[in-house]
């Protein structure tokens, strides 16, 4: 079953430098339907053919909008099996659209349970190694954690909203971010923060180091467009 799907857009922003770092392409039903209903039509017959269906319409439709920031595609471990097999139909779109492979940024969630960790590192190193940006979306919401990147390093960890929301009146969310964001410095690794809402929560994000950030305090989704206006973009000391 072939899955109806487009694509909607929102913008990471990076607060120091009062730009647009990337933007993150979220799947959409192409009758505006939400990415859980698209989800929920996703199977084990058509995992494989969804994912790559994903990639392929992200990056044609970021191409035709001229973006000129990252783009962040996610992808569904579960369905990768040769990762440089499955890179291919990728990297032809890439060269086909012109798209640069340097501003492709593949998220993988962690969220979705994986079993074969070690698989999930081989995907993820092999992407570096074609010249992608690696990421960990939801990072704090799965089931591996930190445990995670001492088998792997990605460029870039989401903190997830679970533990950006309210985080400017909880001393425990608080202290789970602090110690991630140390493990990350220690290790190399940026830091993005999802979920943002309130001026509240940017702040006290702002003061534990954080300038990357993602959410509706800044811009909703895009329908097949990219944000046209992004609120409260502005260099910050």
């Amino acid at each position: 079953m072939t899955i109806p799907i487009t694509m909607a857009f929102q913008p990471i922003v990076d607060l120091a430098q009062g730009t647009i770092f990337a933007h993150e392409a979220l799947v959409r039903g192409t009758e505006g339907q939400s990415a859980q209903w698209v989800l929920d039509q996703v199977n084990d017959d058509n995992r494989y053919s969804f994912d790559q269906t994903c990639r392929v319409k992200a990056i044609e439709m970021a191409a035709a909008l001229g973006m000129k920031e990252k783009l962040s595609v996610n992808f569904l471990p579960n369905a990768v099996y040769q990762p440089a097999t499955c890179i291919r139909t990728t990297l032809e779109t890439a060269r086909r659209t012109g798209f640069p492979i340097s501003q492709i940024m593949f998220e993988a969630t962690e969220a979705e349970r994986v079993e074969d960790v070690p698989h999930l590192r081989r995907i993820l190193t092999e992407y570096k190694r074609q010249g992608f940006t690696t990421a960990i979306d939801d990072f704090g919401a799965g089931f591996s954690g930190l445990n995670l990147l001492a088998e792997f390093q990605p460029d870039i960890v989401k903190i997830d909203m679970q533990l950006t929301r309210g985080i400017e009146a909880d001393r425990i969310r608080r202290a789970i971010v602090g110690g991630i964001l140390f493990a990350c410095r220690e290790i190399g690794i940026t830091v993005i923060a999802e979920g943002i809402e309130t001026a509240e929560q940017e702040q006290t994000l702002r003061e534990m180091g954080i300038s990357l950030m993602q959410g509706y305090r800044y811009a909703r989704p895009a329908f097949a467009a990219m944000a046209d206006r992004i609120d409260h973009l502005h260099p910050q000391d």
